[in-house]
């Protein structure tokens, strides 16, 4: 260990060996109204939401606080070795009580000698700007709080915290030695453009006539919820039993990352969820929010020069023409954001290690995200993991992903991956076995090959 990093470890330990962090309280405060945000409060970020005192790991030290109308954690281990990882939390609805929590790997970064800070955001919503924001603002919350600058910052994200991932290393080049998202939304305005063509093929196949109001008037919610009720037994759901139903499957299949292992059973996994009082897809047809997101200025989907099709032959079927002639067309009246309002777009090309991993059957999020990331280039590598859910990785997964990716940022040696842009690659049985750790409940394909 060379001077330079003893001094480091020592003037952190200096930092911390004052009183024990305010997360170690006994008791729990209450939300305190938000210094930047009217109508928001903050939970307290000493504890979780469920009351239970938020406390170091053995072998670290914790701080926690709230600055900008966003709490925040800290958690810094005794053998800390320089580096720190920004965790960025994914979606969380649209209520006004923001809050911290912990990254899956907390206990694996205090072990491997990593400190790891969180922020709750300012606001919640699909808000990317303010998560990137609140998000790189804590590297400089991390020096004020323990008097120690971080040696190097890797960013990572799990869902919408994916995309503030991806924002946040273009916004600040320089500042991150790597990234890694997951489960996350690399094609910015793209997800809701797959949230678009799921409601309109359904609609369409099922020959329902619908509307993509852009200004949805207070009785939009209910006509649409009876629209869908007619869809639904059309298609046979939510295992898609007709004609128009497998066809809908196909289709889906896809827009959502191409022919795949287990997509029957993702397709029925889903359409048996709710979003809502809907159908899960059916609840996020960005109609009803006028396709704003909830926070663009006007509709970003489109889907005017889409070719939708349920084969992969060379040219159209006619049914496929049909389906084509049929649908509902939309055209955009905004775009992703080239900075943080709206819905920021990402530019991908990343000039420093970004390693992803994405359940090939969330239908949420779909695996198509890392394809669009994947076709900008740069310096990325995606995962492909055997799950049905969003999010739906195993400890063993999410920690190989981080060991590999401060390998490759260490010695410049490229991580393993999947060949996600390669269409025969993805359809085979296989695919998605390479990086799989443990069992996925409810998904379903044929076995992996033995080793």
């Amino acid at each position: 260990m060379g001077a330079r990093h003893l001094a480091v470890v020592a003037g952190l330990l200096v930092a911390l060996a004052g009183p024990p962090a305010p997360a170690a309280a006994a008791v729990c405060g209450a939300p305190v109204p938000s210094t930047s945000q009217p109508g928001y409060v903050v939970a307290d970020p000493g504890c979780d939401l469920d009351g239970t005192p938020f406390t170091a790991l053995a072998g670290a030290r914790v701080r926690t606080g709230i600055a900008a109308g966003a709490a925040y954690r800290i958690e810094v281990p005794d053998a800390w070795n320089g580096g720190l990882v920004v965790f960025a939390h994914g979606y969380r609805g649209t209520g006004t009580t923001v809050y911290v929590d912990n990254p899956e790997l907390r206990a694996e970064y205090v072990a491997r000698g990593y400190a790891w800070a969180a922020s709750s955001y300012a606001t919640n919503g699909y808000d990317v700007g303010q998560g990137v924001r609140d998000s790189v603002a804590l590297i400089d919350r991390f020096r004020r709080v323990t008097g120690v600058r971080p040696r190097s910052v890797i960013m990572s994200g799990k869902s919408m915290g994916g995309h503030i991932t991806a924002v946040a290393i273009e916004e600040h080049p320089g500042v991150f030695a790597g990234a890694m998202p997951y489960c996350g939304v690399l094609g910015d305005t793209a997800l809701y453009d797959y949230f678009l063509d799921a409601g309109v093929t359904a609609a369409a196949l099922a020959g329902v006539d619908i509307e993509f109001p852009l200004h949805p008037d207070a009785g939009y919610e209910q006509r649409w919820q009876a629209q869908v009720e007619r869809i639904v037994p059309a298609l046979g759901l939510p295992t898609g039993s007709t004609p128009a139903g497998r066809t809908w499957s196909a289709v889906l299949e896809r827009r959502s990352g191409g022919e795949r292992p287990g997509f029957a059973g993702a397709f029925a996994y889903w359409n048996a969820q709710s979003y809502g009082d809907l159908p899960f897809l059916f609840g996020l047809y960005p109609g009803l929010s006028g396709g704003t997101g909830g926070i663009a200025p006007g509709n970003v989907t489109d889907n005017r020069h889409t070719v939708y099709r349920s084969t992969d032959r060379w040219w159209p079927t006619r049914a496929e023409w049909r389906l084509n002639r049929d649908v509902l067309r939309v055209r955009r009246t905004a775009t992703a954001d080239p900075g943080l309002a709206g819905i920021p777009g990402i530019d991908g090309r990343p000039r420093i290690p970004v390693l992803s991993l994405h359940d090939i059957g969330d239908l949420f999020v779909p695996f198509s995200m890392e394809q669009e990331y994947a076709a900008r280039g740069g310096l990325f590598v995606s995962r492909a993991i055997r799950g049905v859910g969003h999010c739906d990785f195993t400890q063993p997964e999410l920690t190989e992903a981080f060991d590999d990716l401060v390998r490759w940022i260490r010695t410049g040696h490229r991580a393993g991956g999947d060949a996600v842009l390669d269409r025969r690659a993805v359809a085979d049985p296989a695919f998605g076995c390479r990086w799989t750790r443990g069992t996925h409940p409810g998904f379903s394909a044929p076995d992996c090959p033995e080793a």
